[in-house]
């Protein structure tokens, strides 16, 4: 085992990726890696990229150039890495363009970060005709395939140390890859076909993490509602069932899953919301657009209507819920007849959050060769008056939960002296005077005070039976 080596990774784009990154850090924990947050202190660097937005992969070429400096600057023979869905895209051209990078591996092939590593060790040659000269001393290696195991098969246990310093919350993927083929989406290229992992390891690792420590898990997927993973009875289930599952691991007290695409968003999981305590009332439910022809050119197969009485539906079963969502505006052929349809459905909505995007034309998917683009300064004028929407619904939520005493978990000390900083179960940052010895625990906190994105409050007395209840 290599002792005494650093590792600094760099995380760009979605929660999946967090996701990933720590799990590269668990695997590289067991050839002798330590975690630095000082990229200079490094001996190697992971850039674990995003390919959703064309801003994201300059800013990975960006950061490698900043890399090959240091090197120069510095003397120093650093091994580098690029990780994810750009490196899924475009490995061969970041080859090309970055001659400082000595690995490149996709999002399915991080299992086998230790056999790359090894291979750039050991100096094994590029594969012939592949055109690559290298020019640092040692070769490349190159992993871009969709590889025929499952990569979770081969990730080592959560190391419980790791775990413990990145907090009392934390991510789970059980569901990968997307076969809704949206026309804006690399997704279905970058990371493939859905896979869903089998219910006992999702249990397994949520065991692990609570063992360590976590009070939260967050559920990742692309389209994480469409899980049907294997259960111990052979059967598929649902992601209604398997959160009812994890729901009733002791020590796990809170339950979050993103993202969740419309279609996906069945009786079962609705039902889940009303029944279990556990699941918090947030959900991302992106729609990306309001207009019925825009949502028909985006492949979305459903209707702004259908959208809107999935809303209705959920929010009957659960009154307290808070919704989030996605748009692109400006997507190709958008008209102001489709913006204005868009803006009406976030009226209709009432939104406690959303991700707004100028639509970003992606290589290799369908909308990206559209000859209708919509003009740039459209894209900005659109995307300021859908923000500025957006923001209003927001502050009118945060608001809406002033004088709500409601159970908050408490995540790290504050930028002030004596300050918790935690989480109320609509997902918002909230800042409470309070113990440290609180950090982990849920307490009962009234609201004092709505920020531009956060709440303020004051620890509260819980009732006499001990219940921590949302009252107004």
């Amino acid at each position: 085992m290599t002792a005494n080596k650093t590792v600094f990774i760099k995380t760009y784009g979605c929660q999946m990726n967090v996701y990933d990154s720590a799990r590269m850090s668990d695997t590289l924990a067991t050839l002798g890696y330590d975690e630095t947050d000082r990229i200079e202190a490094a001996d190697l660097v992971v850039l674990n990229t995003c390919h959703i937005r064309e801003k994201a992969a300059d800013k990975v070429y960006s950061e490698l150039g900043k890399i090959r400096k240091l090197e120069e600057t510095t003397g120093r023979d650093v091994t580098v890495a690029v990780a994810g869905c750009v490196a899924q895209a475009e490995g061969e051209e970041i080859i090309r363009r970055a001659p400082v990078v000595d690995m490149v591996f996709g999002p399915q092939s991080y299992h086998r970060l230790p056999e790359l590593l090894e291979r750039v060790k050991a100096g094994e040659r590029p594969a012939a005709g592949t055109g690559r000269v290298p020019s640092k001393a040692r070769p490349r290696a190159v992993d871009t395939e969709f590889p025929a195991e499952d990569k979770f098969d081969h990730l080592p246990e959560p190391v419980a140390e790791r775990v413990r310093g990145r907090g009392v919350t934390a991510f789970l993927t059980v569901q990968e890859g997307c076969d809704k083929f949206c026309t804006f989406c690399v997704v279905p290229y970058t990371r493939g076909a859905e896979l869903s992992r089998p219910v006992e390891r999702v249990v397994a690792e949520a065991e692990a993490l609570v063992a360590a420590g976590v009070r939260e898990v967050t559920l990742l997927g692309q389209n994480v509602n469409a899980y049907h993973g294997v259960g111990p009875d052979g059967d598929a289930w649902s992601l209604a069932r398997l959160v009812r599952r994890l729901a009733a691991v002791p020590g796990l007290a809170r339950l979050r899953y993103t993202t969740s695409h419309p279609r996906d968003m069945d009786d079962a999981l609705i039902a889940a919301h009303r029944d279990l305590p556990e699941l918090m009332p947030y959900l991302h439910l992106p729609v990306q657009s309001g207009s019925d022809r825009v949502l028909a050119a985006m492949n979305r197969r459903h209707g702004a209507a259908d959208y809107l009485t999935l809303v209705e539906r959920i929010r009957a079963a659960r009154p307290d819920i808070a919704l989030s969502g996605d748009f692109i505006v400006g997507f190709p052929g958008e008209t102001d007849a489709d913006f204005e349809a868009t803006l009406a459905l976030v009226r209709a909505v009432g939104y406690a959050s959303c991700f707004t995007f100028k639509y970003s034309p992606r290589p290799g998917t369908p909308a990206a060769s559209e000859s209708d683009q919509v003009p740039e300064p459209v894209k900005t004028e659109r995307l300021a008056r859908l923000q500025a929407l957006i923001d209003e619904q927001e502050a009118a939520f945060l608001k809406s939960r002033v004088g709500l005493v409601v159970p908050v978990l408490f995540e790290k000390a504050g930028r002030d002296p004596g300050q918790l900083v935690g989480r109320s179960p609509w997902l918002q940052a909230v800042h409470v005077a309070a113990p440290a010895d609180l950090i982990g625990g849920i307490a009962a906190v009234e609201i004092l005070a709505a920020g531009h994105h956060s709440l303020d409050g004051r620890l509260a007395e819980p009732a006499a039976d001990g219940a921590v209840r949302l009252r107004a």
